[in-house]
């Protein structure tokens, strides 16, 4: 496939999946519709760059969709200088929407995943719910896919007043949500329903029923 099909396919994914679906952030359209996508999807899953689906990766990983990322970009509201804790890197392409939008990404992503090296992104390898307490605190945090619930160990390292943007997987249904730290509490808001990856490691310890 082309540069130019890529090129038409991402244009078209602007306009049909973000613009149509609340996805209305001027910002956030424009890395959207430069950053190329197809970049950061393994060779042999190209042609499903811009699907709106997740796009399968090694071992139980998948990249989010499109809309997806655009939902949580969207709620961010990542402004220049802004430091981002990435949470579910995956291969690298949240890292760099976020880098474009001129934020400091700290991206964590699990040992053994796909090699990233962008500018403005510093890789941490790890569990993903640790985080990266090195780097904090940190303004935004940003998972990149769907959490039983968001640990105390991430939110110990936002600054008071982050914002957070996470999907919450809930008995089958996942769902976009925003909130903000405040006194060391989260506090998050449910926005809409949405097909998105859950991540690995997040899994609440379910009580003992008899």
């Amino acid at each position: 496939m082309t540069e130019q099909n890529y090129s038409s396919m991402r244009a078209a994914m602007v306009e049909s999946q973000l613009r149509t679906s609340d996805v209305d952030d001027q910002r956030v359209i424009a890395v959207m519709a430069k950053v190329p996508r197809e970049d950061f999807v393994p060779a042999e899953r190209r042609a499903m760059t811009y699907i709106d689906r997740p796009i399968p990766l090694s071992g139980d990983r998948a990249l989010n969709p499109p809309l997806v990322t655009g939902r949580l970009l969207k709620e961010a509201q990542i402004v220049p200088g802004d430091k981002v804790l990435l949470i579910g890197a995956a291969t690298g392409y949240a890292a760099a929407l976020l880098a474009e939008l001129g934020a400091q990404v700290t991206a964590v992503e699990e040992e053994g995943g796909t090699d990233i090296a962008l500018p403005g992104v510093t890789v941490v390898r790890g569990a993903l719910g640790a985080g990266a307490a090195a780097g904090a605190p940190y303004d935004v945090l940003f998972v990149d896919g769907a959490v039983e619930e968001v640990p105390a160990a991430l939110v110990q390292q936002l600054a008071d007043g982050a914002r957070v943007v996470t999907g919450i997987a809930d008995r089958g249904v996942t769902r976009v949500s925003s909130g903000r730290v405040i006194g060391g509490l989260l506090g998050l808001n449910s926005l809409t329903d949405m097909e998105m990856v859950v991540l690995p490691g997040f899994s609440t310890p379910k009580a003992f029923t008899f």
